[in-house]
């Protein structure tokens, strides 16, 4: 499964920052303002390197779609570099590139999020060309049929021809029944090869609005001087009417779900165990966080410490929790067994630790240490404009983005109790999905 950006990630820019102010004894500048069109507008001034990124953020992605038309969100994210009347197709990257910049975008299951990495005084420039997409897209039907060729073969890259992507898409979808984070991101074949301009144009007039959108600005700029800028080239786009609210619950699960898939081609069997967790929006979202960092996160994890390197049954362990998913998501574990061991050893290696977590206290070193793994990878990380950017897009898009101030004390609060108690709570047999790939075709059926 695809990591979603964890929390520890994004706050990272934010600690960094916080700590490079308070080193250069000034804090830092952000500033927040709304247009009168609702675009949510961020600024943060940062004077060491003449650069600055500038980051518009909607909030569609594939959580939005309905069955049967699915990979909207991810193909209309292709179909932003195809051109406008003002600027044909390619020219928004061409610019971007002869100006010395970079730019690039991701579609996830909550949002869509554009960028571009660029010299500070090359802003301006950039707000014009994002404005202009923003509402002027040309969604040309050869375009759509040419792109359409380039995101089948990227769907065959990444699921179909790819065992982990594979095993995870049908893990995905036993695990939800009504929820669309139940279908990948980038659609189901059948659904992309249905695509049309009249879909795409009502996914872009229903999403694609000022009043769904954050821009992020951070780096060497002047706050008044490019709010004002803002002004003049977005603020011109009416307000469009408001987005309709996805109102999927998924029901509780009620037992165990298994999943049993084969491929011909796969090296070895993967296995992957998920429980459906609260996002950050719950009081246990900071317990999940901890025990995603003792359980999973890097070398000294339990699960690496103990699977792959003490008991050797693993060649490799992954996971994630998604605390900035809109909706609960799932904790998730991933695994692929050592050579001569096999997938339901791996399964009861790993449900072993996970059910220590649940039976045993966690020892107050250990607890200690997870915190301060959590801190010290924030100092350890790249410090760039580009990532405290992202980090202020995820905790405003969250809610604020001044809560990125409070995780780490709140992180300080959590206690070994509190850590059982979550664990029990959450990582329950009849709450659990499992799935497992393997190599080879499916057994014959019987009595063929």
């Amino acid at each position: 499964m695809p990591r979603r950006p964890a929390l520890r990630d994004c706050l990272l820019a934010l600690i960094l920052l916080a700590s490079s102010a308070a080193h250069a004894g000034e804090a830092p500048r952000v500033t927040e303002e709304t247009l009168d069109n609702g675009l949510r507008i961020l600024v943060l001034e940062d004077h060491r390197s003449p650069i600055a990124t500038i980051q518009t953020w909607y909030r569609v992605g594939s959580r939005n779609e309905i069955p049967g038309a699915t990979g909207l969100a991810h193909f209309l994210e292709h179909m932003m570099f195809k051109g406008t009347p003002a600027n044909g197709k390619g020219q928004f990257s061409r610019i971007v590139e002869e100006n010395g910049g970079q730019d690039n975008a991701f579609t996830s299951h909550d949002v869509t999020s554009y960028y571009v990495n660029i010299a500070s005084d090359r802003v301006d420039l950039v707000l014009g060309l994002e404005a202009d997409r923003m509402r002027n897209l040309l969604l040309d039907t050869k375009e759509i049929d040419s792109e359409r060729q380039v995101v089948g073969e990227e769907r065959r890259t990444r699921t179909e021809d790819d065992p982990d992507g594979y095993l995870s898409e049908e893990f995905l979808a036993a695990a939800y029944k009504a929820h669309p984070y139940g279908w990948p991101v980038i659609g189901w074949m059948a659904d992309i090869q249905r695509i049309n301009p009249t879909d795409l144009r009502a996914f872009y007039d229903r999403y694609y609005q000022p009043n769904n959108a954050l821009l992020v600005i951070a780096g060497d700029v002047d706050t008044g001087r490019v709010i004002g800028r803002a002004r003049e080239t977005f603020g011109r786009i009416p307000r469009g009417a408001a987005p309709p609210p996805m109102d999927s619950v998924e029901p509780p699960q009620q037992g165990e779900r298994r999943v049993l898939v084969y491929k011909a081609d796969a090296r070895a069997p993967i296995v992957y165990i998920g429980f459906h967790v609260p996002n950050y929006r719950s009081k246990d979202a900071p317990a999940l966080e901890l025990l995603s960092t003792i359980l999973q996160e890097g070398r000294a994890s339990r699960l690496y410490r103990r699977v792959v390197y003490e008991q050797r049954l693993a060649l490799s362990i992954g996971g994630d929790y998604a605390y900035f998913s809109h909706d609960p998501d799932l904790f998730w574990f991933s695994g692929t067994p050592l050579p001569g061991q096999t997938h339901e050893t791996l399964e009861q290696a790993l449900m072993a630790e996970i059910e220590r977590v649940k039976n045993e206290v966690v020892p107050e070193e250990e607890l200690e240490r997870a915190k301060n793994q959590i801190e010290a990878g924030f100092v350890w990380r790249q410090d760039s404009i580009h990532s405290r950017a992202s980090s202020l897009a995820r905790f405003e898009l969250a809610g604020s983005w001044r809560n990125g101030e409070s995780f780490v004390p709140v992180i300080r609060q959590v206690t070994a109790a509190d850590l059982q108690r979550v664990a029990r709570a959450y990582f329950r047999s009849d709450h659990r999905t499992v799935g497992v790939l393997l190599p080879g075709a499916p057994p014959a059926a019987a009595g063929k």
